[in-house]
């Protein structure tokens, strides 16, 4: 058996969810999404979903406080980046906005990517994103370690051709693996606390 880890980008994973409007899915348990993925000569070592605490919104906060929750009670290493919020001005009209950014996440990934190769902590990676920032680490672990494996799986409107050329192999996720790798609608945490599918998401 060949040892896999699953590298998620979070948030690239959920707007590819959101764009192709599987809203219903948005639920989603990623350790039942990582078994579905791997090969039968798979065993899964470690899964890592790297995401950011949003802060601009107090109602989205929630949902996406009890979406983390409910991965915390799955075998699924929650990394956490930065979510940053900024003003903008327009310098030819004057008017400003507000606008609200994620960072780290990529860094994050190709950090944890290198240096798991390093540990000999997987034979095979699987990265969950399309995210074309990541083809640097992608390519630098195929060459300083070239028995590794690295493999992409693209969320749905979320492919990436630098990416495909940059892995050894790559696939979409379809709807149906997305479906019947849905969380429980009701669950609780370790000390016993509900945890329930936000009722916008159902």
């Amino acid at each position: 058996m060949k040892k896999v880890n699953f590298y998620v980008d979070g948030f690239n994973l959920y707007f590819g969810i959101v764009n192709a409007q599987y809203n219903h899915c948005k639920w989603l348990d990623i350790e039942k999404l990582a078994q579905i993925l791997k090969h039968n000569s798979h065993e899964i070592n470690r899964i890592k979903y790297f995401t950011s605490r949003i802060n601009n919104n107090p109602e989205k906060q929630k949902r996406q406080k009890a979406y983390l929750n409910a991965l915390s009670t799955t075998k699924t290493e929650l990394i956490f980046g930065e979510f940053r919020t900024n003003w903008m001005k327009c310098m030819a009209c004057g008017n400003g906005w507000y606008d609200s950014k994620e960072k780290k996440t990529d860094v994050n990934i190709a950090v944890n990517l290198i240096t798991d190769a390093f540990k000999d902590d997987y034979d095979v990676a699987i990265i969950i994103s399309g995210d074309s920032d990541l083809v640097p680490a992608v390519l630098a672990v195929k060459e300083m370690f070239p028995k590794k494996e690295i493999r992409m799986a693209f969320p749905p409107t979320h492919e990436s051709n630098d990416l495909k050329k940059a892995a050894h192999g790559s696939f979409k996720i379809g709807l149906q693996k997305l479906e019947i790798s849905q969380l429980p609608l009701d669950l609780a945490n370790k000390y016993g606390e509900a945890i329930k599918k936000p009722d916008e998401w159902k």
